[in-house]
């Protein structure tokens, strides 16, 4: 139930922190996909279904706030979720290079889906401007927000595990 509270209350802070500074540290009206960084890191920490759950959150608070239809950032957050969870086997964590190719492919992916969705089905044909513009910059800057942000999970996530070692050991 801890880790559940914990959970939720690094999603509230990140959607605070995207709203609110992140705006202000906008470049050319790109900034970093906190609640992306979240979705992949806890997914990938702790599996396909907490991952997806996550997203579930994430994109509920993206929809509610920001998106026009409830339920598209929701399904978007949570097959990226789901996905990063699948690597959880391989999760090490000393090694920092698999969440940061990870967050950068599905920030890839995020972008990619939303042209398609967003701009292409409305007629919109212009890919390699909306690329280069908008989804690479801000592949690079939640990539650069990943160094410190994903750091910050990783000790949470090691303390929430140490307590749950200690708590399962008292009734073996």
């Amino acid at each position: 139930m801890k880790r559940k509270i914990i959970t939720f209350v690094i999603i509230v802070v990140c959607f605070l922190l995207d709203c609110t500074i992140f705006t202000k540290l906008a470049f050319a009206s790109i900034k970093p996909n906190l609640l992306l960084i979240v979705t992949c890191s806890l997914g990938l920490m702790r599996g396909r279904k907490k991952g997806m759950a996550v997203g579930l959150v994430s994109g509920f608070f993206v929809d509610l706030f920001w998106g026009g239809t409830i339920g598209y950032n929701m399904l978007i957050y949570a097959v990226i979720g789901y996905l990063n969870g699948t690597f959880r086997r391989m999760f090490f964590d000393e090694d920092v290079k698999l969440p940061i190719a990870l967050i950068a492919v599905s920030d890839l992916i995020f972008g990619l889906v939303n042209y398609v969705c967003l701009y292409m089905l409305q007629g919109d044909f212009a890919f390699g401007t909306y690329l280069i513009h908008i989804i690479l910059p801000e592949v690079v800057y939640t990539v650069l927000v990943t160094l410190v942000l994903y750091q910050i999970i990783l000790q949470i996530h090691k303390k929430l595990e140490i307590e749950e070692q200690r708590s399962a050991s008292k009734f073996v």
